[in-house]
């Protein structure tokens, strides 16, 4: 068993801001030629988040309307009272979307449906530069 680590960095707008992300990790992947391997693709920082989605504007409006109801940004937070941030909102979202996604390398290729798309999402309310680890275990 081997294991790759590759990284990139993605500079995000922040508020709920989601980012198609499949390509960077398809070109860190696919430069190892490698068959079968599990890639787990995880995100430094406790206001974003990865995970997998349907890119399409329609749906992402609709994600990002579905967590504003289930996180406002503003709602006051016992966080920002101890921080004084006013990003307490993002850390709730990031917990409940959570930092990291695997998915399966299967006969050299990502195991993503057709309309599966990974996506970064950065929560916190401002600007990021957000480091992604994608890291190949074969």
């Amino acid at each position: 068993m081997g294991i790759i680590n590759e990284h990139f960095m993605i500079n995000t707008e922040g508020n709920t801001d989601i980012i198609d992300i499949t390509k960077q990790v398809q070109n860190c992947v696919y430069q190892h030629e490698l068959k079968d391997a599990l890639v787990c693709v995880s995100i430094q920082g406790s206001t974003s988040a990865i995970t997998t989605i349907e890119y399409e504007n329609g749906l992402i409006e609709d994600l990002r309307e579905a967590l504003e109801k289930i996180a406002p940004s503003g709602k006051d937070y016992h966080h920002d009272e101890i921080w004084h941030d006013g990003n307490g909102y993002a850390h709730i979202r990031s917990a409940l979307m959570g930092s990291s996604v695997s998915v399966a390398l299967k006969d050299g290729l990502l195991n993503l449906g057709t309309w599966q798309q990974i996506i970064l999402m950065d929560f916190d309310n401002k600007p990021r530069s957000r480091n992604i680890t994608v890291q190949i275990v074969y």
